[in-house]
């Protein structure tokens, strides 16, 4: 029958694409769900057959269970120290790349964070502020820099509540159970946290750079899917949706 030659030649052409489909996982930065969502769903319309999957979260998190084994292909940081310490003890698969440079504010839903300072979060009307924890999250730590820079780190802590990452830190502020959150710019300027409430930018002297930088790791280092998603993300297309959403290039771009 003639029908049968166009149904195989269409199951033949189904299995090829099939077998030459891959998959990757990806561990980012929490800071960056908004903006990798969407350069995800771009590079998968020209990549429709691939499959791209991530997790958010704390940089110092999946740094650690990097290093246990976790399946992760590559991984982008909101502290660019992080993979260079993965490249450092040998589970990187390229060399380190930066992305963004990222910056803190204060925002808050229920309070007017556009007339804000650091120094309006002593006030005791405020009894809950919530930030990253600065032991694993790279976001909490330069709040808390911030903060030790504007003499309140001390004076604070009993307001103080800690998220795992940055995006747990906002919906904190989001659930009322925190007045004020410092934040991600990336996060308060997104379309989905922009309506909700103002933010204050925070002056990035009174912190160290925020510079962001990607690895593939070691078990991907001969994935093609991860390296043809690397030099995406490093692309013109991709670079001005980090900036859409409030990320800065890269020192190393400005630099040039």
């Amino acid at each position: 029958m003639n029908f049968v030659k166009p149904l195989l030649f269409a199951a033949v052409l189904l299995l090829s694409a099939t077998a030459h489909a891959e998959k990757i996982k990806i561990a980012a930065a929490a800071d960056l769900r908004f903006a990798m969502d969407e350069i995800v769903a771009t590079f998968a319309k020209a990549n429709p057959a691939d499959q791209v999957e991530v997790s958010y979260g704390s940089s110092g998190m999946f740094l650690a269970q990097i290093q246990q084994g976790a399946p992760f292909d590559l991984f982008f940081s909101a502290d660019i120290a992080f993979p260079r310490e993965l490249a450092a003890k040998g589970f990187a698969g390229s060399v380190v790349k930066p992305y963004a440079m990222g910056r803190i504010v204060l925002w808050s839903v229920g309070l007017d964070a556009t007339k804000m300072t650091l120094a309006s979060l002593a006030d005791p009307k405020i009894a809950r502020i919530a930030i990253a924890n600065p032991l694993h999250a790279p976001y909490g730590k330069r709040a808390e820099e911030a903060l030790r820079a504007a003499s309140l780190w001390e004076k604070l802590q009993p307001k103080l509540v800690f998220a795992e990452n940055i995006s747990q830190a906002a919906q904190y502020v989001q659930s009322g159970n925190a007045q004020v959150g410092i934040i991600a710019l990336a996060l308060a300027a997104s379309p989905q946290l922009v309506s909700q409430g103002g933010y204050w930018l925070v002056p990035d002297k009174l912190h160290q750079p925020l510079e962001q930088g990607f690895v593939v790791t070691k078990r991907a280092e001969k994935s093609t899917l991860a390296k043809r998603f690397a030099e995406f993300v490093t692309s013109k297309e991709a670079s001005l949706v980090m900036i859409r959403f409030g990320f800065a290039a890269p020192a190393e771009a400005t630099a040039k």
